[in-house]
């Protein structure tokens, strides 16, 4: 239930409670609801969103310009909104808009009732990976998948691809709503932080929330580590239905604290859960324990409840048994039963995901996402823990996001490479010459480095560097097929990068 505050006048208080369910009849009945001032059409509603850098009040002049009928304003700015609309339109406030949006783009849509189930990820590294695996998972059992995650929106006969991993509110209820419309039985969301702590994912109701891991990242938004958990926290203590399914790592320390928060948790993770239960109380533990790991794939066994089974993955590297044990986790919470779970042996993985450079060379070379300290960390071990001569890596930082974590990034490769190569990735509005200077210190101790600021002549000369044995990972872009350079999106694949640099070297 929500309060509309703008005044202590219990009676403009319930008038603004029945103005809202007014308005929710009216978007129930089709009336459109827009954030985008430019995007008005007379008659529709303007919801004026809560922002980081600027304020949708200062957009309502130009929405009743556009011929708004309807205006959702916060109540705490009653005073200042008043004034500018006058009789112009109808005034709604609420205490926080963003939710607002979230009821309005339910009654509109009618998407949560419509049986559709929901699962929603987040968390730092992991979440794609994941969402491809639990639509494998669940599409190999004979039910139809929607996926809206980093790589692209999609379900059978329709893909598009993805401007954020989240989109806006009204866009993702639309597009659930078209998944029904195409019979998709189950929708499997990437949340990331911010569209948690923006509250686009309000209106929704999910059957389970996974957290895959808590790692430093968006520190240039959250601020510090607690409140980048808190923001995660929310897909399980604040968004609708209760008693969801919570599926936690409890092999992550954040995890942990959730899985303790969490009165419906279920844990997963690889190792023996006494010490967790004894830590975050009696919990369900889908429990992992790796039996082969080499470079063609892996072999786990799973228990919970008192069962065990063996999957088969092609699949590399531990942080692919954690994905796998959260896919089978959700699995069982919507009814899938161990023999379900056989399918994992025909996933093939997740584009731009350690994903193999197909090449007419005989070189080992891989294109993968990783682009906090955490996801270098987890990808650089997995390959060198396989039987490579040598590991080169390729990385850089993307420009105006978290600059502590530069040279972090840069030590992880010190760490493990024996071939560091300095680039940039997406600068943005920064110059790649200073993202590669806060990077610099961690490579203090690599064993040789290179570097370049243009990616493209970067890679060239890590793919000259290499020797028969020896593994290139290409980090930080993955599936990405553009840079951001300087206000400018232009055309930059790594896979198509790495196959020229190829042709030119070999």
């Amino acid at each position: 239930m929500f309060l509309f505050s703008g005044s202590h006048s219990e009676k403009k208080a319930k008038r603004g409670v029945m103005e809202f369910q007014a308005l929710l009849k009216e978007a129930a009945k089709g009336l459109v609801v827009r954030t985008d001032s430019r995007k008005i059409l007379p008659g529709e509603c303007f919801v004026a969103m809560p922002g980081t850098s600027v304020r949708g009040i200062d957009y309502i002049p130009g929405a009743l310009e556009k011929g708004a009928q309807y205006i959702v304003a916060p109540s705490s700015a009653r005073d200042l909104v008043a004034p500018v609309v006058e009789k112009r339109a109808q005034v709604v406030y609420h205490d926080n808009p963003a939710v607002a949006l979230g009821d309005l783009a339910r009654a509109h849509f009618h998407v949560m009732d419509r049986e559709l189930k929901l699962v929603g990820i987040t968390g730092t590294n992991g979440k794609t990976t994941t969402s491809y695996i639990i639509e494998h998972l669940l599409a190999s059992t004979g039910l139809k998948v929607g996926v809206l995650g980093t790589v692209n929106y999609r379900w059978p006969g329709f893909t598009m691809n993805a401007p954020l991993t989240t989109p806006d509110c009204w866009m993702i209820h639309e597009l659930l709503y078209n998944m029904k419309k195409a019979d998709v039985d189950v929708a499997i969301m990437e949340v990331s932080s911010h569209a948690l702590d923006q509250y686009r994912v309000a209106g929704l109701d999910f059957d389970a929330a996974v957290l895959t891991n808590v790692t430093q990242d968006h520190l240039d938004y959250h601020g510090d580590m607690d409140t980048y958990f808190e923001a995660k926290s929310l897909l399980f203590n604040t968004f609708p239905r209760e008693h969801k399914a919570g599926i936690i790592n409890y092999n992550d320390p954040y995890g942990r604290r959730l899985l303790t928060a969490t009165e419906d948790g279920i844990g997963y993770g690889i190792g023996d859960t006494g010490i967790v239960i004894h830590e975050v109380g009696d919990k369900p533990m889908v429990q992992g324990r790796i039996v082969s790991l080499t470079g063609q794939g892996m072999e786990i066994e799973t228990t919970y409840k008192g069962k065990s089974w063996t999957i088969e993955s092609p699949l590399i590297g531990a942080f692919n048994a954690m994905n796998l044990l959260a896919a089978q986790a959700v699995g069982l919470q919507l009814g899938l039963n161990c023999k379900d779970m056989r399918c994992l042996k025909d996933f093939p993985g997740v584009p731009g995901r350690l994903e193999r450079v197909i090449n007419d060379h005989g070189m080992d070379i891989f294109v993968d996402y990783a682009h906090t300290p955490d996801a270098l960390e987890n990808v650089q071990h997995t390959l060198k823990g396989l039987d490579f001569k040598r590991l080169i890596t390729v990385f850089g930082c993307g420009g105006d996001r978290d600059r502590a974590k530069r040279p972090l990034m840069a030590r992880s490769v010190a760490r493990y490479a024996d071939v560091a190569v300095l680039t940039s990735d997406n600068p943005r509005s920064e110059k790649p010459e200073a993202i590669m200077d806060d990077a610099r210190p961690g490579l203090a101790k690599a064993r040789r480095v290179l570097e370049h600021p243009d990616r493209q002549t970067a890679i060239t000369m890590a793919v000259a560097e290499m020797e028969p044995g020896d593994v290139l990972l290409i980090a930080g872009k993955g599936h990405e097929d553009y840079q951001q350079i300087d206000g400018q999106t232009i055309h930059f694949s790594d896979k198509e990068a790495a196959l020229k640099a190829l042709e030119e070297t070999r």
